[in-house]
């Protein structure tokens, strides 16, 4: 979901203590990311983590990636895909309007659960039990690989801001040959080279790669 869909749910359900907080994974430039918020006039907070310390706590792998927490601190619903779908791998001229259709749908209902959640608390549908949250969450936990391929991403992010240019591109990829289930560094690694963005030739090479594995599993909400 981008941003304008953000705002305008926190517009409607902040009286009822609802809070967003976007994170931006910009890791190249992140002042334009600054911008692009900036310029959606959002009355929510919103963070730029260019070395991804919000993505470590939460395992975040991808974006858009969410999670829910209760006014307790209590995660509720563990790092998960956010309203977004594969439509995008095989979308066609002929197909796109049914496509589109799809994506409409499921971010509708993605946005549904969290007003029910909102409004009901535990007895929402999409409200994970603790125990339920705790399995998703242990299922989850960062691995010794995890940690040290976190360590890399952020020395690799240091050296390219120092302008090390070579010395950054290994520590990236060492930190996805440890954590190959990130795209987040994946991409900032493509970003960074400056070889192409997300949809750049690289990054359309390793999505195909895949096969028929989803690049954006979907939640049990979605399916």
């Amino acid at each position: 979901m981008d941003l304008p869909v953000w705002q305008a749910l926190y517009e409607e359900l902040r009286d009822e203590g609802f809070v967003v907080l976007a994170v931006s994974f910009d890791s190249r430039a992140p002042d334009q990311s600054r911008q692009w918020i900036e310029s959606a006039n959002l009355t929510y907070p919103a963070l730029l983590d260019p070395e991804h310390e919000v993505a470590d706590l939460y395992n975040m792998v991808n974006v858009p990636n969410a999670v829910w927490v209760d006014e307790d601190g209590r995660i509720v619903r563990p790092s998960e895909t956010a309203g977004a779908g594969d439509e995008w791998r095989t979308i066609t001229k002929e197909s796109m309007p049914a496509d589109l259709e799809r994506m409409k749908e499921r971010r509708d209902r993605y946005v549904q659960a969290l007003r029910d959640w909102v409004r009901n608390g535990p007895a929402a549908a999409a409200a994970l039990r603790r125990d339920e949250a705790a399995a998703r969450a242990k299922a989850q936990a960062h691995t010794a690989e995890d940690a040290l391929g976190f360590a890399h991403f952020r020395f690799g992010i240091w050296l390219a801001g120092q302008g090390r240019d070579a010395e950054s591109q290994e520590h990236l990829e060492e930190a996805i040959s440890l954590k190959p289930d990130s795209w987040a560094f994946k991409r900032q690694r493509w970003e960074l080279q400056e070889i192409g963005k997300a949809g750049g030739p690289e990054f359309r090479d390793a999505v195909n790669a895949l096969g028929t594995e989803p690049y954006y599993p979907q939640p049990d909400i979605l399916r």
